[in-house]
């Protein structure tokens, strides 16, 4: 006698599953939204452009790898180069993620830092401990020229210390765009690569100037050319910008922006 209510119940579930994750995807995308407000606001549109002055805007940005560094000065090309070269998660080069999506990392442990203090207590562990973590993929939008990597962790109450951020964007041409460099303004150390050609390596504790870091001439190609960054913070901010320019200093802006 109690089959029926019991059936009618499991079917109810089941109708209602979608509308709840949905629901449920939303309210998460709301809690972003609000948690990095006047910073980045969450991708809506299919595509973007670069702004006035040849700024991207449009990243996937995933949240941070810990890496403990208690001082920005180990950032020397060879620690830069060695730290930013471990496979912290599959596919790392190549990747181009999607909103949300998640992956596993191994990442080395660090205690909770006080957030309303200005750097991390300081001191490392002499033998490192190896933690596993899950984590998201955002597609944003920032709303400076300048991303705010520092800001983006904070936001979200990640650590924002002794970190890597890897970001990713995807440069759409109708027709191959000859002789442009790409340009980084970066306050600390960082690779870049477009089409999985390394272009830049920043190492030290840098001031982020705009167009400090310019590469080589290189064509962006008819079609989609991926452009990748990891960059590693110590103690204080991180942030950076990027754009492309010609051979003048001009910025470069026949071109659309997509997350993947």
């Amino acid at each position: 006698m109690n089959f029926l209510p019991k059936l009618f119940a499991t079917l109810l579930l089941s109708a209602l599953l979608p509308f709840t994750a949905a629901a449920q995807k939303k309210s998460n995308k709301v809690d972003v939204a609000e948690a990095l407000k006047g910073y980045f606001t969450p991708v809506t549109t299919p595509s973007a452009v670069p702004d006035a002055e040849g700024f991207i805007r449009r990243w996937m940005i995933l949240e941070p790898i810990s890496k403990p560094n208690p001082t920005n000065r180990v950032f020397t090309d060879s620690y830069t180069r060695e730290n930013l070269s471990v496979e912290y998660f599959p596919n790392q080069l190549t990747v181009i993620p999607k909103d949300g999506d998640k992956v596993k990392v191994t990442m080395e442990y660090q205690p909770p830092v006080d957030l309303t203090a200005r750097r991390p207590s300081g001191g490392g562990q002499n033998e490192p401990k190896f933690v596993k973590a899950t984590l998201t993929w955002h597609a944003l939008d920032s709303d400076h020229f300048f991303v705010k990597l520092f800001r983006f962790a904070t936001g979200l109450g990640k650590d924002r210390y002794g970190v890597i951020f890897w970001t990713v964007t995807v440069i759409n041409c109708e027709e191959d765009i000859e002789n442009v460099r790409l340009s980084i303004g970066s306050n600390k150390a960082a690779r870049w690569w477009v089409n999985g050609e390394e272009l830049l390596l920043l190492a030290g504790d840098r001031h982020m100037g705009v167009d400090s870091a310019v590469s080589d001439r290189i064509t962006l190609k008819k079609g989609r050319n991926v452009l990748r960054g990891a960059t590693m913070n110590g103690p204080g901010m991180s942030e950076f910008c990027a754009r492309f320019i010609d051979d003048h200093g001009n910025p470069v802006t026949n071109y659309t922006i997509t997350c993947n």
